[in-house]
This record gives C-alpha cells, structure tokens and sequence, in this order.
C-alpha cells in the first residue's frame, strides 16, 4: 500500500541525522577542501595575469629581480612584443584548459569507477601541483619562456585536475544518501567557490615578490593536500565497517530508498524497479557500467546539456568578471578583483538554500527552473548596475544566487542522483562516469564560450554579452 509522501519523508529527514557520524564529517571536509585547493590553483593563474603578460612583453621590468635583468637585455629575450598578444595568449591557455579538462573528465569519471577514488584524486592533486609549479615558478627561476611548452604543461594540467570532480562527487555520494543531499551537497558544492576565494587570498598574500611565488604556493599547499587525502580519506562507509547506503532501509517498509532520485517517476510499478542495466553479481561486487550505459541513463543528457549551458555562464563569470568592471567603470585591478568575490558568495548561499527547498520539496527540477527565470531578471538589472561599488556588489551577489545555485546542484545533488537511480540500483560505480559526462559537457559548453564572449565583447560591446548570458 502507498504511504502518502508526508509520512515517507520523516523518516528520511531522522535518516540524516542518525546516521551522520564522525566519518561523514571527515569526508566532508576532505573532499571538499581537496577540490577547494584545485579550483585555487586555477583562480590563481586568473589573478597574476596581469603580473605575467608584463614579464612575458619588453614593456616592464622584472621586478622581482630588476639588478639580474638590465632592460637591454630583457628587450632582447621577450616572448611577445606588445601586451595584447601577451593577453590573447594567456585567453588561448585558458581556452586549451577547460578543452583538456573536459576531454579528461569524461576519462576520469571512467576511470574512478574502475580504480580506487582516493588513489585517482591524490594522483591528480599531486601531479597537478607540480605541474603548476613548473608552468609558473620553475620557468621563472630558469628563465626559460616557450609558447609550445606553456601549451603542452596547461594541457597536461587540464587532463590531470579533471581527476577532481568526478571523484570527490562519487565519494560524497557514498556517504550521503537521498535524506538530505539537496543540503547537504548544496553546501558542500561551495568547494568550488571557497576555491576561488582562497586562490585570489594566497595570490595576493606573495605577489608582490613575483608571480612565480604564487604558483608555488598554491602549488605547494595542493600538493600536501594530495597526500593527506591519500592517507586520510575513506571513499566509501564498508571500509570502517558502516553499512552502505540503502542497506538497512528494506527493514522499514516506509523508508525511502536512499539511493533513488528525486527526478524519478514515483508511479512506476513496483516489477519494473526490479529492472537493471547491470547483471545480477552473486558476489554483491558490482561492475561499473560503461560509457554509453551512462549516457543512455534518465536525465544524464538533459541535465548534461542544461549544464552546459549554465557553466558557460558560470566560467564567463569567473574569467571575465574583474575585467569588466575594470574595462566598463574604470576601477582599479584590485579592487575589481575584490568585488568579484561577491559572485562566488551568492553562489554559496544559492546553492544551500535552493538545495534545502528541493530536500523539502522532494523534487529538484521546479527549483531550477524557477531559479533560472529570476536569473533572467538578476542578468539584465546586472548588465544596467550603476557606477557604485556598493549596488555592483549587491547585484553580483543575487546574480549569483540564481545562477550559481542552479549550476551547483546540477554539478553535485542531481549528477549524485542521476548516478544512483534504480537503473543502477546497488552500484555505486555509475556515480563517477554519470558526474564526469555531466562536468565534460559543461566545460565544453565553458570552453566554446569564453572565445565566443570574447567575439561578441570585440563586435557588439558588453550589453550583447549580457543578452547571450540571458540566452544560455
């Protein structure tokens, strides 16, 4: 008999609760600052572009080291001869970046289902760290500036830090179930913007020494969180004994399953949630299911290409933000710099409070939609923001809210969901490739819009900007 959804969901919500221990909050924090360190290593590149376009061009100095550089000299060594073919450069690596990165993700996801998570995420965070020391500090020490190794190591960097995502989802996955995800992965999806916060922190901290410093420091601190993350974190609750999720709820029939999403069919006969894509296994080890099996799977392209779309907007945010408002209102790099965080603050508090509705609601997609309409509205009051710091930063933040929530969701709760629907009841090797075809799509969709935003920036000015943010 159907228990109506009132009595269904109180035992879920208890769920949470009962069932969070010590290691919960462990993983909690491990994975969420883990992928913290890697978003910061890439803030950090956005930040010291400007640092790193003046060393690459005769116009300046080096000014860590100006007594070892005389000005004929440098003049006769320069990468670029002018700082505009220095900026499109530094626009073209971070093009190559999220190409590379979106390639790998739809790997890496592959990949984390087959291996275990915690040795694929520390490979990457490690490897990444030295490969962000040897783009930015180890060239400087050496002197040595070369267009096809900068390309090669950013390449590289992009294949390595996709590691990242598909892999900290999977394991946040494995330990929170349906009670409570939306919050639960709502907060904890801020990973990404505290990320961003703490790279532009430790840039500004040792940028006044070089900008190589602030490659080594990002680098240095990522590198230590890889290897604390390999010794300390634990991918799933059957390694310290704990059941795993959806073991015990068979014993009360009014409990929900906590592996099924909330954007399923709730009328759907009980014979047909019998149905999965993956072969019985005796054994209780499940096999990870492929590539296409994934992408065949209920929403994964839909939400696939709704992220896309969001993501475009998301990394246009992200990379184009601070020249903006210092290229539109004429205020200074810092300070542009400074205000930019606002975007990522309403992104935090959108994605917890948008995901603690959808928990109540038990459904996702209204929220989304509902958010996104508001975005449409938060957009065009944006792109009309006066010349006063205070109103731009107020604007950004609810900006932010409506369209950083949304795209947190999708990349964290819904990509969880999708990965752990009754089609792939009992394994939890779909988690990794379902969240990196979701997080590739996206960065695609990021990669082709920042040479577009770009295009239409240089033709039609900053408003026709804003109307293709509205569009996506």
């Amino acid at each position: 008999m159907a228990v109506p959804g009132s009595f269904r969901r109180q035992p879920a919500s208890r769920g949470l609760v009962s069932h969070c221990t010590h290691h919960h909050i462990v993983v909690f924090l491990l994975t969420f600052f883990s992928y913290s360190l890697l978003h910061a290593s890439r803030k950090t590149f956005s930040n010291v572009k400007v640092s790193i376009s003046s060393q690459w061009t005769p116009s300046c100095l080096n000014s860590t080291a100006p007594e070892l550089r005389p000005y004929e000299l440098w003049n006769s060594s320069h990468l670029f001869p002018n700082a505009e073919e220095a900026t499109l450069f530094l626009g073209t690596l971070d093009t190559i970046f999220l190409f590379s990165y979106a390639v790998g993700l739809f790997v890496s996801g592959i990949v984390g289902d087959r291996l275990n998570l915690r040795w694929v995420l520390s490979f990457g965070m490690c490897s990444s760290a030295l490969v962000v020391f040897s783009f930015g500090t180890l060239t400087e020490w050496l002197h040595f500036y070369n267009k096809w190794f900068y390309c090669s190591l950013w390449i590289v960097n992009g294949l390595l830090q996709s590691t990242g995502w598909p892999c900290v989802v999977a394991v946040m996955g494995n330990w929170f179930g349906k009670a409570g995800r939306g919050f639960v992965f709502g907060l904890w999806s801020a990973c990404a913007s505290v990320g961003n916060i703490l790279g532009a922190f430790l840039a500004s901290c040792v940028l006044k020494y070089g900008y190589e410093y602030a490659f080594l420091v990002t680098a240095s601190v990522q590198f230590a969180g890889g290897v604390i993350v390999f010794f300390g974190l634990l991918t799933s609750p059957k390694e310290v004994g704990l059941p795993e999720l959806g073991a015990d709820e068979d014993e009360v029939s009014v409990e929900e399953d906590a592996n099924r999403p909330l954007m399923g069919n709730d009328d759907v006969d009980d014979d047909d949630r019998n149905y999965s894509i993956q072969a019985t296994d005796n054994d209780n080890q499940p096999k990870a299911i492929g590539f296409f099996q994934a992408c065949c799977l209920p929403g994964v392209v839909l939400y696939s290409l709704a992220y896309a779309c969001l993501k475009l907007v998301n990394y246009s945010f992200f990379f184009w933000l601070p020249f903006y408002l210092s290229n539109n209102f004429g205020w200074k790099e810092a300070e542009a710099d400074q205000l930019s965080i606002w975007y990522d603050v309403g992104g935090i508090i959108g994605g917890t409070i948008q995901g603690l509705i959808s928990d109540v609601l038990q459904k996702r997609a209204p929220v989304l939609a509902v958010s996104l309409l508001f975005a449409v509205g938060s957009l065009f009051g944006y792109s009309r923001s006066p010349n006063s710091k205070r109103i731009n930063a107020v604007i950004m933040a609810i900006t932010g809210f409506f369209i950083g929530g949304p795209s947190n969701m999708i990349s964290s709760a819904i990509s969880a969901d999708l990965g752990r629907q009754d089609l792939v009841k009992g394994s939890s090797e779909a988690l990794a490739t379902v969240t990196g075809i979701v997080d590739g799509t996206g960065s695609i969709g990021a990669a082709v819009g920042q040479y577009l935003v770009s295009l239409i920036q240089e033709n039609l000015g900053w408003m026709w900007v804003f109307y293709f943010f509205i569009l996506m």
